[in-house]
């Protein structure tokens, strides 16, 4: 098979066969919950075959002309194949842990469904080179996480949903009107030819501030950041995929897609930008010593660990780079890994007040052993591929001379091991009375996976670095 076609297969799988899954769900549950796994490892396995062509070559490109500069353009290099296997991969362990998770509700054909859509939209986003098409997909993804934050109908549900919504809406608006006046400057919305047209730097600091306002909002980075704890009230697979593994990391890819491989902003964005992430992450990383709902902890995390992610893309050189790449990977990895034991427990124990639980590593301990090790990997503990990825991050901040920065990222580092430790311990360690059981073997199996998986990345670190090494040489001179 092409390279042509490997890349129309990725894209088309999910996104197309995401609407044959409520009529194989009027057949049978088993069916449809099979198909959807399906449907995503297929865009795994596919999107690891396509790797070795884009390293070896220039990449994979279809292409076909429409009207007014809107040509559907989809372009595979070693940044996109990247993301993808790192979407594809968590969203089939996700897909397996629903199907013990979302048998107790109701809706499950729409589900399942908008989950399959959602990874098709991060293809179409991931493999998109035409800037309209790029807004096009990006708003999918907006809808289908609207409904599925609100996947319980709940009036509190609903709310939050609207807010999600809204916020990430809205600075995609604003972002649109970014792409338009790039398309005003170059006349077209093609980024190989904006590139061309205007050169790397050629981009107003206007065009860049409207962008970012898209990209942080939608990585819930300070100030758009108060949606995603928010959108806890979801299910927890859902919030494991979309606001934790995959959704925020799609801001953080198209910053490193435009702004890093395509065009070069102004100095002042590099010296603003980790700042930015540095306030985001420690304000976060304080909340989340602070609260006590554990779905909202994680989410907390999430927004501090999206900050370590910013300041390896944006410090501007290749081993801050390589870290900011490795760290979405791992933190992805393991923060799923966070919020589908979180899962476990509140579906067993009926509550997420960490106050009110307590003890669960005796009734719990296959759960408690898989939130251990993903938290090892959030931390930056040794030998965990978060250590590695955290380690490059703040090696980058120092040989880039910023060594404010990397004392701050490494306070909150510290406070990343403070809150995790103090969540484990309430949760799993201190005294209580719950007889709550594991989860189905199917959701503890997934646990387990994804905490293995956070242990072996780092143990075999050199392969995803030999891949990550292999993307900075196809952007020789733009990092």
């Amino acid at each position: 098979m092409s390279g042509q076609n490997i890349l129309l297969w990725i894209i088309g799988l999910p996104l197309l066969g995401a609407f044959i899954l409520p009529l194989a769900g009027r057949i049978s549950a088993v069916l449809r919950n099979t198909l959807a796994a399906a449907l995503a490892l297929s865009c795994c396995v596919l999107s690891l075959e396509l790797a070795p062509l884009v390293i070896s070559g220039s990449g994979v490109t279809f292409s076909r002309e429409f009207l007014l500069g809107a040509n559907l353009i989809f372009h595979a290099d070693g940044l996109a194949v990247f993301m993808a296997i790192i979407s594809s991969l968590v969203s089939s362990i996700i897909l397996l842990f629903s199907f013990g998770y979302i048998s107790h509700y109701r809706n499950q054909n729409e589900y399942y469904f908008l989950v399959v859509l959602f990874l098709g939209a991060m293809m179409g986003i991931v493999f998109s080179a035409n800037l309209l098409f790029l807004y096009v997909f990006w708003e999918i993804t907006a809808v289908v996480s609207w409904r599925l934050i609100a996947f319980f109908r709940k009036d509190t549900d609903l709310v939050r949903a609207d807010k999600a919504f809204l916020v990430t809406v809205f600075g995609a608006l604003i972002m649109l009107i970014g792409f338009i006046m790039i398309y005003q400057q170059s006349g077209s919305f093609d980024i190989a030819v904006i590139k061309q047209r205007l050169g790397p730097g050629g981009i107003s600091n206007l065009a860049v501030l409207l962008i970012m306002a898209g990209i942080l909002s939608k990585s819930a980075t300070l100030p758009f950041h108060t949606w995603l704890p928010d959108a806890g009230v979801a299910p927890s697979p859902v919030t494991a995929l979309l606001h934790a593994a995959v959704l925020v990391k799609i801001g953080v890819y198209v910053y490193a897609r435009l702004f890093v491989a395509s065009f070069t902003p102004a100095l002042l964005w590099n010296q603003v930008l980790p700042w930015i992430a540095a306030l985001s992450a420690a304000i976060s990383a304080g909340a989340a010593l602070r609260e006590t709902d554990f779905k909202r902890i994680v989410a907390y995390s999430t927004i501090s660990q999206i900050g370590f992610i910013f300041l390896g893309l944006t410090i501007g050189n290749n081993t801050g780079f390589a870290g900011g790449l490795l760290y979405i990977l791992m933190h992805g990895i393991a923060k799923a890994g966070l919020f589908l034991c979180a899962g476990i427990v509140e579906q067993n124990t009926g509550t997420k007040d960490i106050t009110k639980l307590g003890g669960l590593i005796r009734t719990m301990p296959l759960t408690a052993l898989a939130f251990l090790f993903c938290a090892f990997s959030v931390m930056g503990i040794p030998p965990t591929g978060g250590f590695f990825a955290k380690y490059l991050v703040i090696a980058g901040s120092v040989q880039a001379g910023r060594m404010g920065l990397s004392f701050v990222f490494l306070a909150i580092a510290c406070m990343t091991v403070l809150y995790l430790f103090r969540l484990f311990y309430l949760v799993f360690l201190q005294e209580g009375s719950s007889q709550a059981r594991e989860g189905s073997r199917g959701m503890v199996f997934s646990v387990l996976l994804l905490a293995f998986i956070s242990l072996a990345a780092g143990i075999a670190v050199q392969i995803p670095l030999n891949y990550i090494q292999a993307i900075i040489l196809q952007l020789k001179g733009v990092i």
